[in-house]
């Protein structure tokens, strides 16, 4: 499955412009505010395919000296993680745009390249993974599922690999 890594000569504030349309009419059409925080951070998120840290978040907030309480950014994180605009991802302790709308009932699979640190997006059935049937024979209701695996991007991977 290609085309999950944009490529880097893309135009990302096209992209990221569409990012940000899409939560726009994602918190309009949910009837919940998408405050000057949130739009803030999502911005941030959405300018880069990179997982970015909440300090990380607070610093490129800081362009004009003054930051932002920390506990601010982790409740717009709170809220975009929660509507489904933004995700964790858990072994970086990082976060990232959204690439795409769905539920938090779909597994994600995100595909993190080793080298350029971007990070892919993908549905777990979409790779053939079956997570609710593995799920099911155990016995077990998961309430959301997320994979997270390392390596090489499209466009880092070299021929050897």
């Amino acid at each position: 499955m290609t085309g999950i890594f944009p490529d880097p000569s893309h135009d990302h504030r096209r992209c990221a412009s569409a990012s940000m349309a899409a939560a726009e009419a994602h918190c309009r059409d949910r009837g919940v505010r998408l405050s000057t925080m949130r739009r803030a951070v999502l911005e941030q998120l959405a300018e880069s395919h990179e997982p970015l840290g909440a300090y990380e978040i607070l610093d490129r907030l800081a362009v004009d000296g003054s930051r932002p309480a920390p506990i601010s950014v982790y409740r717009a994180l709170t809220f975009l993680t929660a509507e489904g605009l933004a995700h964790r991802i858990e072994s970086l302790n990082a976060y990232v745009a959204c690439a795409e709308t769905h539920t938090d009932a779909q597994p994600l699979v995100f595909l993190i390249c080793e080298s350029c640190r971007q990070v892919g997006e993908a549905k777990a059935s979409d790779l053939g993974i079956k997570v609710d049937a593995v799920a099911r024979a155990a016995g077990f209701k998961p309430n959301r599922a997320a994979l997270e695996i390392f390596g090489h991007c499209e466009h880092c991977r070299t021929d050897s690999e």
